[in-house]
């Protein structure tokens, strides 16, 4: 049944939101592994043909609910044609330190029991998008290299941000861009080298 309403549809666009809000105020309250469908439905007053109709189960609902957004973040501090630079990382950094913040503030007590439940929604964008800052030239003369390089990035920064947002953001999100970005950087540098010998 998912996937057979239209998504332009006003009547669409309302009720998702109604599931959304009902969701988010659940996860307010409660931990996200004990809310159920039910729960969801109950809340927003809808029956669960119509929860089924929008979304296949919780998991999708939390993933509209954060993931999805997760790109908005990266792309308010880098520009997609950008190249992968110490610069560029550092900004990877501070758009990750954005992101969980913002979805740590948003669900509220919740966030470290939802986040291992995105995690590997939100790498593998990451990983797609580092991919795409490779230069041309570099992807071409050995495209598994630049995908396990692009795979090492995102899992690193992903990492060392949630890290840094589970401990209490010690730090400013600036501080750990300048102490993580020189360590990726110098990887980078000497795999770099080694391919140019």
């Amino acid at each position: 049944m998912y996937g057979t309403v239209n998504p332009n549809d006003p009547r669409v666009i309302k009720t998702q939101q109604l599931i959304l809000d009902a969701f988010v105020s659940l996860l307010d309250k409660r931990d996200f592994n004990s809310i159920t469908v039910s729960d969801i439905t109950k809340k927003a007053t809808i029956n669960r043909a119509t929860f089924y109709a929008h979304f296949p189960d919780k998991y999708a609902l939390l993933d509209a609910l954060l993931s999805d957004a997760f790109m908005d973040y990266i792309y308010n501090r880098i520009h997609p044609q950008a190249e992968l630079t110490g610069e560029t990382l550092k900004n990877l950094v501070l758009a990750l330190c954005d992101y969980h913040e913002a979805s740590s503030n948003r669900c509220v007590k919740n966030y470290d029991s939802v986040a291992p439940v995105i995690e590997k929604n939100i790498k593998k964008q990451l990983e797609q998008f580092i991919y795409g800052l490779v230069p041309k030239n570099r992807k071409e003369a050995d495209k598994r290299t630049m995908e396990l390089t692009s795979t090492m990035i995102s899992w690193s920064i992903y990492g060392v941000t949630y890290h840094w947002n589970l401990e209490g953001k010690a730090g400013t999100p600036l501080d750990l861009a300048e102490k993580t970005v020189p360590l990726l950087s110098k990887w980078i540098i000497s795999e770099s080298k080694k391919e140019e010998v």
